[in-house]
């Protein structure tokens, strides 16, 4: 399979690492130090996993050409820079998986490509940019699951998730992709809004702030519910999921933020927001969570 990943940074390095081992057609798009590392010395992988390989990279992914899928895996703040691009590696067969966190990229990519080229993704590995061309694979899963847009059981889909399956990604089939994705980001938004709010990694949020942390979900489960999702016992299983997660664990949201780094702020939070707006669903508490935190930052 012809492999294109845009975004060679945690997620991308990592599985893209994973499918060039297998053996896959892989060219993966890098910028400044992490492009010149991986020129340089290869890129690879630690940790968890042990990978070490030269692999095809480069800053132009115009260059590339049609492919047979495009893993997009740059951050949902930086996805409006390559929207452009995209054009230049789909053909008609080509899939496009969205790896954003938030839930607005399958919807933005799709404006550019096509619906039928798009199939949403939902990603659960703890990964880092250890040093420039080094990714550490620090544990989770390592899955990504995906799905047709309107939950079709089709070839294209099987032969990816067979493809990702024998380069030890597993890749579980959902009933409904969609739920998937808002289930990830009731976990993720939330903790990290009310992480970065209360200085507070997640044991303290699901034990002495799980009150405010099932608030926060349940506006979330609001306006799914609103787009025509089923997240009926979604805040119940996420919470349960919180609670076995390790207590020190903290979002790159939390973190951006804590440093003074807006990161992902507008397209987890804000788009929340957005879609909650759209919908006429309220969402006082993001409201007042996304004031905060710009005001904070200035």
């Amino acid at each position: 399979m012809r492999i294109a990943v845009i975004g060679s940074g945690a997620l991308g390095g990592y599985f893209g690492a994973l499918l060039a081992r297998d053996g896959h057609d892989v060219t993966f798009t890098a910028r400044g130090q992490h492009l010149d590392a991986i020129r340089a010395n290869g890129l690879r992988i630690t940790g968890q996993t042990e990978i070490r390989l030269a692999v095809d990279v480069t800053d132009d992914a115009t260059r590339i050409g049609p492919v047979d899928l495009v893993l997009l895996a740059v951050k949902a703040t930086q996805l409006e820079g390559v929207l452009a691009n995209l054009e230049a590696l789909v053909g008609e067969q080509t899939a496009v998986v969205t790896l954003q966190n938030g839930l607005e990229a399958p919807s933005l990519v799709a404006d550019v490509v096509g619906r039928d080229h798009v199939l949403p993704g939902v990603v659960r590995v703890y990964t880092r940019i250890a040093e420039p061309g080094v990714i550490d694979h620090m544990g989770g899963p390592g899955s990504i699951t995906i799905g047709e847009w309107e939950n079709a059981d089709t070839s294209r889909v099987a032969a990816i998730r067979a493809a990702f399956a024998a380069a030890g990604i597993p890749s579980p089939a959902p009933a409904d992709i969609w739920q998937d994705l808002w289930c990830k980001v009731m976990f993720v938004v939330p903790t990290g809004m009310l992480g970065a709010l209360a200085d507070a990694p997640l044991g303290v949020q699901r034990t002495g702030l799980r009150e405010n942390l099932a608030s926060i979900m349940v506006e979330v489960r609001q306006v799914g519910l609103a787009q025509g999702v089923d997240l009926a016992d979604a805040v119940e299983q996420t919470l349960a999921f919180a609670d076995q997660m390790p207590a020190e664990a903290t979002t790159s949201l939390h973190r951006d933020l804590d440093a003074g780094i807006p990161g992902e702020l507008d397209p987890l939070v804000g788009g929340v927001r957005r879609l909650g707006r759209r919908a006429g669903v309220p969402t006082p508490l993001f409201d007042l969570g996304h004031a905060l935190l710009e005001r904070r930052l200035g």
